[in-house]
């Protein structure tokens, strides 16, 4: 190797050096706090929740309710597994629906026991008007077989947006639900 393609050679490194310096501690950080986060997340399953209309309205709306539903449940598992204080594993079970009311509370804790999960999380919502609607959400602590939360809460609309907010409201409100160890 010539001089001059040696020089090359090491000027290159020590260019790149000063970003390698930043670069690797940076992403050993975020590794380490990803695998900290796995190894400390708490197991949960959120179990669909049920949905009853008992407002009297003559348009049939059961498929989009039971699509708002669906996303509900969906939007409360995604919050909390984007907390990181949550570890968010699949519930199994025999049904299509997969609540407290389509296939009982004692077999929603087995199938949450049988995916490994410490929370179980499951509910349901009432739309008892046009305008009102409220819901349920309990928290089960699995391995200890205690209740850690029974929360009744309501919210206005039968949109998209309306199920989304309180998904919002019921996610933050999970966060500070922790077993007792």
């Amino acid at each position: 190797m010539r001089r001059r393609e040696f020089v090359k050679l090491i000027n290159g490194a020590v260019a790149t050096w000063p970003a390698l310096q930043f670069a690797v501690p940076a992403l050993w950080l975020i590794t380490g706090r990803m695998l900290a986060a796995e190894h400390g997340a708490i197991a949960v399953v959120v179990a669909d929740f049920d949905y009853n209309d008992t407002s009297g309205e003559v348009a049939d709306q059961r498929a989009e309710h039971a699509a708002r539903v669906k996303a509900f449940a969906g939007l409360l598992r995604e919050r909390l597994a984007g907390e990181g204080k949550y570890k968010v594993l699949r519930l199994d079970c025999a049904e299509a629906i997969c609540s407290a009311g389509s296939i009982g509370a004692e077999d929603l804790v087995a199938a949450a026991r049988k995916a490994d999960a410490r929370l179980l999380v499951y509910g349901g919502i009432h739309k008892m008007s046009t305008l009102i609607q409220w819901g349920s959400v309990q928290v089960v602590d699995v391995e200890q077989k205690q209740l850690l939360l029974n929360r009744l809460f309501s919210f206005r609309g039968d949109t998209d947006e309306a199920f989304r907010r309180a998904a919002e409201f019921i996610g933050e409100m999970l966060q500070g639900v922790t077993p007792k160890t």
